[in-house]
């Protein structure tokens, strides 16, 4: 009874572990600085002491392509964690399948889907930057 408890909440650790290390690494290219500037550009925003301040644009993006290439990445990053958590699913009852037939071809199966899921990411993941690369230019 405890086995099918521990599992899932482990199982979910590792989810939640994966997708958060996915989209840390993507990270914050610009940042929000509240520089101080000496300079009057129409996008700057006067401070009530009648400084203007600029302030970076927290995307790290200029045009929407860019932004649409981004939120693809990190969609496929989180599906690349996913992945991952499948094939150790997968290993995992396996492993535990202890001569179990039934068992056994389930976790090959996921170990199979999993595979092919993997397939498609690295396929789309080329695609989206082929067309983003070479075709939009972003």
């Amino acid at each position: 009874m405890t086995k099918k408890i521990i599992i899932p909440i482990i199982f979910l650790a590792f989810l939640l572990l994966a997708a958060t290390s996915a989209l840390a690494q993507g990270g914050v290219a610009g940042g929000i600085s509240g520089a101080v500037s000496n300079e009057n550009n129409s996008s700057d925003v006067m401070a009530s002491y009648g400084t203007p301040v600029s302030i970076d644009n927290p995307l790290g993006v200029s045009t929407f392509q860019q932004l649409i290439g981004k939120i693809i990445s990190a969609i496929l990053g989180v599906l690349g964690s996913v992945a991952l958590l499948m094939f150790i699913w997968g290993g995992l009852v396996w492993m535990m399948a202890a001569g179990n037939e039934k068992k056994i071809a389930q976790g090959r199966d996921i170990l199979m889907w999993a595979a092919i899921g993997l397939v498609i990411i690295f396929t789309s993941y080329a695609a989206v930057r082929f067309i983003l690369g070479n075709i939009v230019g972003a």
